[in-house]
C-alpha cells in the first residue's frame, strides 16, 4: 500500500500536490509568496537584482513596472470571467479599461471640461472636482452600464460575431475619446487626475506619488488579491456553475433551464467593473489620461494574456499577464528584435500548449477530448 501511495505522489503534478497539502502547508506557502510579493520592489537594492528590469537600456522603472504588471493582471482577471468561465469572445476589453481611465479623469481632474461644466453651471468654487473616493463607484456604475447597453443587443450572437462587435465598441470608445473635444478634451487628454487619498510625505508629496511607485505596487496588489477573492468566491457559486455550464454547451443549459443571456449578461457586467477598476489605477498612476494609450492592439494583447496563461484558471490568467507584461521590459536589451522574439514565443506556446500554461483541469480534459477525436477522424479516413 505504502509503495503505490509513494508512486503515485511522484507522479502527481504540482497542483495536485498544492490541493492534497494540509491547511498549514498551504497558509505556509501562501505567506511565503505575499512576503515575496511584497518585497518585490526592492530587490533592485538587496540581491537577487537580476530579475529586475535594466535601466542603463532604457527600462522602465522597477516600482513602475511592477505596478503596471499588477494592473494587468487586474484587467486579466477580469478578462478572464468573460472568456475563461463564461467562454465569451470579447476583443474589445480595452473600451471598459478606457471607462474607468476617463471615468476618474473627466470627475476627479479640476481641468476637465465635465469638472467645468458643474462648476459653471452649478455655481461651484473654481477648480471644483468630484474626490477620488467618489470616482471608484462612480467608475464602476458607468462600466457596469457600458456592459449592459453593449451585452443587451449583442449577447445572442456567438463566436466570430461576438468577437468583432466588441472590437468595434473598444473602437467606438476609442474614437470618441479622441474627437469629443467637449467632454474628454480630445488628443490632448486630462491633466491633474486624482489619487487615492493619504497622509502627505515629509517632503510635502502626497502619499501616493511618481517618486515612491512602491506605494502604488503595494496598492494594486492589494486589490489584486481583494478581486481574486471575490473572483473565486463567484466561480464555484451558482453563477459560476451557470457560467460553465454555458461555456461547455449553451444548449445543454437552457435546457436545464440555465438562462444563457441572463448569465451571459452577468458575465459581461462583472468583467466590464473589474476592467474599469484596472483602468481606474491606470490613469490615477499617470495622473493624465489620453486616447492613444487605450489602442485596439492592447486590447488583443489582453485577450492573449488569458489564453496563453490558461482560460478558465485565474492562476493562469495572472500567470499570462505576469508574462507578457514582464518579460519585453526584462530584455528590452534586444531593442529591435523584442517584438519578433515576442511573437516567436508565443506562436510556440500556442503550438507546444494550446491549454494554456496552466490551465483549467476542465478546459486541459475538453482539448484533450478534441485531440482524440480528430485522430480517430483521420485514422478512419
Amino acid at each position: 500500500m505504502m509503495p503505490e501511495m509513494s508512486t503515485l505522489w511522484k507522479r502527481a503534478n504540482l497542483r495536485d500536490r498544492w490541493e492534497t497539502s494540509p491547511l498549514w502547508v498551504r497558509m505556509l506557502g501562501s505567506g511565503i509568496l505575499l512576503a515575496i510579493a511584497i518585497y518585490l520592489p526592492f530587490v533592485n537594492r538587496y540581491p537577487f537584482a537580476y530579475i529586475r528590469t535594466d535601466l542603463s537600456t532604457g527600462g522602465s522603472d522597477w516600482s513602475g513596472v511592477l505596478t503596471t504588471i499588477v494592473i494587468y493582471m487586474i484587467v486579466a482577471t477580469g478578462l478572464n470571467v468573460v472568456i475563461g468561465m463564461a467562454g465569451l469572445l470579447d476583443l474589445g476589453y480595452i473600451g471598459f479599461y478606457a471607462i474607468g481611465a476617463y471615468s476618474v479623469a473627466l470627475f476627479g481632474s479640476p481641468d476637465s471640461p465635465v469638472t467645468k461644466w458643474f462648476a459653471a453651471h452649478f455655481g461651484l468654487s473654481e477648480g471644483w472636482s468630484v474626490p477620488f473616493v467618489i470616482c471608484v463607484p462612480i467608475a464602476i456604475a458607468i462600466a457596469l452600464m457600458a456592459g449592459v447597453i453593449l451585452g443587451a443587443p449583442t449577447l445572442r450572437l456567438r463566436g466570430d460575431y461576438l468577437a468583432i462587435v466588441t472590437m468595434g465598441f473598444g473602437e467606438i470608445i476609442r474614437i470618441i475619446s479622441r474627437n469629443a473635444n467637449g467632454l474628454t478634451n480630445g488628443p490632448n487628454g486630462v491633466t491633474n487626475v486624482p489619487t487615492p487619498p493619504g497622509p502627505t510625505t515629509a517632503t510635502g508629496q502626497p502619499f501616493f506619488n511618481p517618486i515612491d511607485g512602491y506605494r502604488w505596487y503595494w496598492l494594486c496588489l492589494a486589490i489584486l488579491l481583494l478581486l481574486i477573492w471575490l473572483v473565486r468566491r463567484l466561480e464555484y457559486s451558482r453563477v459560476g456553475r451557470s457560467w460553465l455550464a454555458i461555456r461547455e454547451d449553451e444548449d445543454a443549459a437552457a435546457v436545464m433551464g440555465v438562462s444563457g443571456f441572463k448569465f451571459k449578461l452577468w458575465a459581461f457586467a462583472i468583467g466590464a467593473a473589474v476592467g474599469a477598476i484596472a483602468g481606474l489605477l491606470f490613469g490615477s498612476k499617470q495622473q493624465f489620461v489620453e486616447p492613444t494609450g487605450f489602442a485596439l492592439n492592447l486590447s488583443f494583447l489582453f485577450v492573449a494574456m488569458v489564453v496563453i496563461g490558461g482560460s478558465g484558471n485565474v492562476v493562469g490568467a495572472l500567470f499570462g499577464a505576469f508574462l507578457i507584461t514582464y518579460l519585453p521590459e526584462r530584455f528590452r536589451f534586444l531593442s529591435d528584435a523584442r517584438p519578433f522574439c515576442f511573437g516567436v514565443a508565443l506562436v510556440l506556446v500556442m503550438i507546444l500548449r494550446p491549454q494554456g500554461l496552466i490551465p483549467n483541469r476542465r478546459r486541459a480534459r475538453e482539448l484533450e477530448d478534441r485531440r482524440l477525436e480528430a485522430e480517430e477522424v483521420a485514422t478512419d479516413d
